[in-house]
């Protein structure tokens, strides 16, 4: 029987367990396409799963990992063949599918990207989820009809993946970015990606008012509660919040008047079951729109056997910008 190196999480009698171990080819789930992973990456989201914060996982034995960047193996599917560069992000992985800190994996066709000209697989994983996700709540906040010219836009968690590729896409679109972050020590971090402007996460982190001064046409928030109630009551008259994240919270304690009074909108993001056209749009301008070399500058490399020690570092605010997981 042919086996593999994956992260696997047990569940245990309290909480889960998680382990580097080798992970049974029988064991893999259905799926048409089989993917041999060469790089992943480090999200909140696997923090959570890696250190049993929270009921991430939702079936055991589970292999940890929610993103996944490698060559195509085997395939049934129409629409890939082996030798395939390809991109997996969400869709359960690592929740209720076996994910990607693991050296194979076998997934549905249809959730895959293709790698476009450009990135190679190293940078699909230095973009990852949050990155991806960042550039969806760009994409949310285009469509609403921001532009550079609307006004100034805040981002929150900045030093983290999100906040870090929100920045630096944002800025090279021509925006005057504000950055709020809680650690003052990485300001000028966040100002060599691009934020024209870093504030104090403390500014908006008291009770928030229906109504406050406003600051900003539009916002990426990946902290969620208080927080993302603060910037909705100091958004401008028909500005827009795209909200991606939960960092602080799940609560939202705000009021209609941000609504109802100003016109302003707050934008769902949702990155797990993005539909595949959007994710398609999202990587192509991924491609476009993020400075390689800031990416480069942004990202730390680890070994999977790394993986699990970072899980509490993450969740602890303790990681800068983006984390890539070599798996071969």
């Amino acid at each position: 029987m042919a086996t593999f190196k994956a992260i696997r999480i047990d569940k245990a009698d309290k909480g889960t367990t998680a382990a580097l171990t080798q992970f049974d080819d029988t064991e893999l789930m259905d799926g048409d396409v089989t993917v041999r992973v060469e790089w992943s990456t480090l999200n909140y989201k696997d923090g959570l799963a890696l250190t049993g914060k929270a009921p991430v996982v939702r079936r055991f034995p589970m292999i940890a990992g929610i993103d996944f960047a490698g060559t195509i193996e085997q395939s049934s599917h129409p629409d890939w063949k082996a030798g395939d560069k390809v991109v997996c992000n969400g869709w359960g992985m690592g929740e209720t599918h076996l994910g990607a800190y693991a050296e194979r994996a076998r997934v549905k066709g249809d959730w895959l990207v293709r790698l476009p000209d450009g990135i190679s697989a190293r940078d699909a994983m230095a973009v990852g989820t949050a990155g991806y996700t960042a550039m969806l709540s760009v994409l949310a906040l285009e469509k609403h009809g921001l532009t550079p010219k609307s006004g100034p836009v805040v981002v929150t968690g900045a030093a983290g993946g999100v906040g870090s590729v929100a920045i630096a896409v944002l800025s090279k679109l021509g925006y005057h970015v504000i950055a709020s972050t809680g650690r003052a020590t990485e300001a000028d971090y966040l100002k060599s990606l691009g934020a024209a402007e870093v504030i104090d996460r403390a500014e908006l982190s008291g009770p928030a008012k229906a109504l406050a001064k406003e600051r900003w046409a539009g916002g990426v928030d990946s902290v969620g509660s208080t927080t993302l109630a603060n910037l909705l009551s100091m958004t401008r008259y028909g500005g827009a919040i795209a909200a991606c994240g939960l960092a602080a919270g799940m609560d939202l304690p705000s009021s209609v008047a941000p609504f109802i009074l100003r016109g302003v909108c707050l934008l769902g993001i949702d990155s797990v079951m993005c539909p595949i056209e959007l994710r398609r749009v999202a990587w192509r301008r991924l491609a476009s729109d993020l400075d390689k070399a800031k990416l480069a500058d942004i990202t730390h490399e680890i070994a999977i056997g790394d993986v699990i020690g970072y899980g509490p570092k993450i969740l602890d605010g303790q990681v800068r910008g983006r984390i890539v997981v070599k798996i071969v």
